[in-house]
């Protein structure tokens, strides 16, 4: 009897195979956990019956390490969605406000890189416009790594900044605002249907980002796919050859996102529920005047160490949002 075509596709059947292993590590993982629970259950058990100052230092070292442990397999259960483990192929745009917007729209570029730095990501710039005094007009940004993806799929949306503005003479107290977009990046085993003829395709001088691989011939590549009007841009890269490629692959991802999004927004309306906050809704503000304090508006999640969370630490915020829109999937 013939196999079924289905296993004769070898990528299904190396997707399962992926698929068969991270069931089996999860499995794995949570078959240790459970034992070293069991053994720390034991351990205090005996501390009852007799005190062991020994005994007592081993179980509260350990009970430490287990907190960890269980923190990272519960944000390894929260980090399952489709693309999650995909690298993240962000853009920052300031909103309107000039100088100021532009220069808030450059403090959450770097903010972003110091969380990648931090996960051991990998942060590159495939395409910069330095604002015309200070910040930046526009950043496309590619971040690789295991779950990159999962971990700031949730950075998506409108970020709030309220300060006192460091370009204003007078010291006013400034409101600006940013837009953050995220998507997956995908690989070639996703097929996307792009039509030649519905692309214009650009090149021109790079500019560099931040005197970064400035180079003096046309090798930038800007992509417009007519019918939906997305514009992929790339200048990174040293050739034209391998700015093309850049851009194209980032207007792959964008085409697929769109589709994607097409479908979540019509499996929405089957069901009459909205459950998610659409793109472009403002999700968190960012005070450093007349208080300190960040504040995530859809987990009501708040933090005053706003050095920090600038500084890169977002991983309580993100933890929050992961479980929070874990808790709208799955509704009690």
């Amino acid at each position: 009897m013939a196999e079924p075509d289905f296993w004769n596709n070898q990528e299904t059947a190396q997707a399962l195979i992926g698929q068969t292993n991270k069931l089996k590590e999860k499995r794995d993982h949570f078959t240790e956990l459970s034992e070293a629970f069991s053994d720390e259950e034991t351990a205090l058990e005996l501390l009852k019956v007799e005190s062991d100052t020994d005994l007592q230092n081993e179980v509260e070292a350990n009970l430490s390490k287990l907190k960890e442990s269980f923190h990272q397999y519960e944000l390894n259960l929260l980090l399952a969605g489709k693309y999650d483990s995909n690298n993240a192929l962000m853009e920052i745009h300031p909103g309107a406000g000039g100088t100021e917007a532009m220069d808030w729209a450059q403090m959450l570029m770097r903010m972003y890189q110091r969380f990648s730095e931090a996960h051991g990501f990998t942060f590159e710039i495939d395409d910069y416009e330095p604002g015309d005094e200070a910040g930046v007009k526009s950043v496309s940004i590619l971040i690789k790594g295991n779950n990159a993806y999962g971990f700031l799929k949730g950075e998506m949306g409108v970020h709030r900044l309220v300060r006192i503005s460091p370009f204003d003479a007078a010291k006013r107290r400034h409101t600006s605002f940013a837009s953050v977009e995220v998507i997956p990046e995908i690989d070639d085993s996703i097929e996307v249907d792009i039509n030649p003829a519905d692309l214009r395709i650009d090149v021109f001088r790079s500019s560099g980002a931040g005197g970064q691989h400035i180079n003096k011939t046309s090798s930038a590549v800007r992509i417009t796919h007519l019918p939906t009007g997305i514009v992929t841009t790339s200048q990174a890269q040293r050739s034209q050859f391998q700015n093309k490629e850049t851009a194209m692959n980032a207007l792959r991802a964008k085409l697929f996102q769109l589709e994607e999004e097409k479908k979540r927004k019509e499996k929405q309306k089957l069901k009459g529920t909205q459950q998610e906050i659409a793109w472009g809704s403002q999700i968190r503000s960012y005070v450093f005047h007349p208080y300190s304090m960040v504040k995530d508006h859809r987990t009501s999640f708040e933090t005053s160490d706003v050095n920090g969370v600038m500084d890169g630490k977002l991983d309580d915020l993100i933890y929050t949002y992961l479980q929070w829109k874990l808790s709208l999937e799955n509704p009690e």
